[in-house]
Order: structure tokens, then sequence, then C-alpha cells
């Protein structure tokens, strides 16, 4: 489980004791690959929208799976990046292509920034891209603009697997 501090509920988490109980609700849907059969699949991550991905990666790294994989990831700075050391990992035991995407980013970084859109889509998709099965979590207008390249992009939209950020 990852939790972000945003200053409500979630700020307080750290401060819970070990071994209290606690009452957990979900999961709920079905936001896996293993009902998605394609010849790959992209990840698309926003914040702490990288945690099940995190754990797809996980999984098919366990299982062997040779499938290429690409995992686009926004934070808002490289110091935000959740799971880094782990995906670096599990890209040494995967086909996976790693695209971090900084929307502020330091002096000197030379990969993606700004926001996620049909151009860096584009420059980055695999060839036949429309085969492949999509998963995208983050916050509400991260996966609508992406839902939105895709679409334009003629990703069949049966492809793309969506999660949001829900705040109750």
């Amino acid at each position: 489980m990852t939790i972000k501090s945003l200053g409500d509920f979630t700020s307080s988490v750290g401060d819970i004791a070990p071994g209290t109980r606690a009452y957990l609700d979900g999961p709920h849907g079905v936001f896996t690959p293993d009902r998605h059969e394609g010849p790959g699949f992209v990840l698309v991550a926003g914040g702490v929208g990288i945690t099940p991905m995190a754990s797809i990666l996980r999984t098919m790294a366990d299982r062997g799976d040779r499938r290429p994989f690409l995992l686009v990831y926004a934070v808002r700075t490289l110091a935000e990046q959740t799971f880094g050391g782990e995906i670096a990992s599990l890209a040494t035991r995967l086909d996976l292509t790693v695209v971090t995407v900084v929307e502020n980013p330091d002096p000197g970084w030379s990969g993606e920034h700004g926001f996620i859109d049909r151009a860096l889509l584009q420059r980055h998709l695999p060839p036949r891209y429309q085969r492949q099965q999509y998963f995208v979590c983050g916050p509400a207008p991260m996966v609508t603009a992406v839902e939105d390249a895709f679409a334009a992009l003629d990703v069949p939209a049966d492809h793309v697997h969506t999660e949001r950020f829900n705040f109750v």
C-alpha cells in the first residue's frame, strides 16, 4: 500500500502506531493484465499511481514474462519518484523500457519533461502499438488526458484500462 500525504487523513497515517487495528475496504475492480491478453503492455502512471504498476511489474517478473513492457511514469520532481530503485531492478528481469516524465525538472535533466500528451506517447509507443494492452493510473485529469491521447492515436478503447484516484 502506498499513501501520499495530502494534508487530510493521509497526513496522519504515518503517526499510527504499529499494531493498531484498521479496516481497509477493497480492492475493487479488475486492474490486472491477467484478464487482457496482448503481445505487450504499456503502463502509464502519475505520482503514486505507480503503485499498481509496480505490483503488475513485480508479478510479471516473478512469472518470467518475456513480453515487452513500456512504463511511462509522470512525477512533479525526481525527488517525488516512488519505487525508483525497485523499478530499475525489475528492468533487469523484464523487457522493460522506462520513460520518466518530470513536470518540474532540475537543471541538467535530459529526459522527458512537462506532461504526458499525445506527442510524448507517440515518441515512445512501440511499433504496432494498437495491439498492446494499456493500463493507466493516476490523478483524474492525467488519466483523462491520456485516454484522449490514446483515442487520437487510434488505440482501441477496449485495450485501455484505467484507475482514477478518488478521495472520500
